[in-house]
């Protein structure tokens, strides 16, 4: 149903008490948790070429900076995925699209990337819908490549579909990308209030997980039945 690919990701985590996740999450879903405990992520990458239906790839306005604020969750057939809790994007028209055809919480942002050497610097500010002037600015250092992830680095990354509300309905749509190739990083800076403006408590402390990847094709299927919910 649509192609595309992530490019130059850096994923950041703190780790978050399931209460305070649990109310934000769609009808039908709960925090999915590693030995107790949840996890929020900052996600800033590249989105490359958004193409639908096996179309060729838009060259401008699918391409363009992207930074989300994302949970992990998993609903009542099992299926885990992330739900996203804002994606702020440098093009107006695909958040327009996000926003008023799929619902999906897309922001407009004055948006940058910068590679310099063995780091990688991103740079947002929110343009509409608010919070306006919501913000990210942040740093990675890039370290060397992982042969074998840890238990949280596989948690955190190895997911391939996403929870979503439609119309109050909730949405399963599963996606299909390579293994991550994964870096060890360093969080050289980083100066956000997006997490906040999510409806999430302020990060508390050192993030507890700074991945970095060159990035994967990903393609999306059609949205799959809710849990709960027969077959037509």
């Amino acid at each position: 149903m649509l192609t595309q690919s992530w490019l130059d990701l850096s994923f950041v985590h703190w780790a978050a008490d399931p209460a305070d996740v649990a109310p934000l999450l769609p009808r039908g879903t709960v925090p999915d948790v590693l030995h107790g405990t949840t996890y929020v992520g900052l996600v800033a990458f590249r989105m490359h070429r958004v193409g639908w239906f096996g179309l060729p790839g838009v060259p401008y306005l699918g391409s363009f900076p992207e930074t989300n604020v994302r949970l992990y969750s998993v609903d009542e057939l099992g299926r885990r995925g992330v739900v996203f809790r804002s994606l702020d994007a440098s093009r107006l028209i695909p958040v327009t699209v996000a926003l008023a055809a799929f619902r999906m919480p897309y922001r407009w942002a004055r948006m940058s990337m910068r590679r310099q050497g063995t780091s990688i610097a991103y740079a947002s500010r929110r343009r509409w819908p608010g919070p306006r002037g919501a913000r990210c600015r942040m740093t990675v250092g890039i370290g060397a490549p992982i042969e074998e992830p840890t238990e949280l680095e596989h948690f955190l990354t190895a997911r391939w579909g996403m929870h979503n509300a439609f119309f109050d309905r909730p949405v399963y749509l599963p996606n299909d990308h390579p293994r991550w190739p994964l870096h060890r990083a360093e969080l050289l800076e980083c100066d956000e209030d997006l997490v906040t403006a999510a409806g999430l408590p302020a990060p508390a402390g050192d993030p507890v997980s700074v991945l970095y990847s060159p990035g994967v094709p990903v393609r999306f299927s059609r949205p799959a039945r809710p849990a709960g919910v027969p077959t037509p």
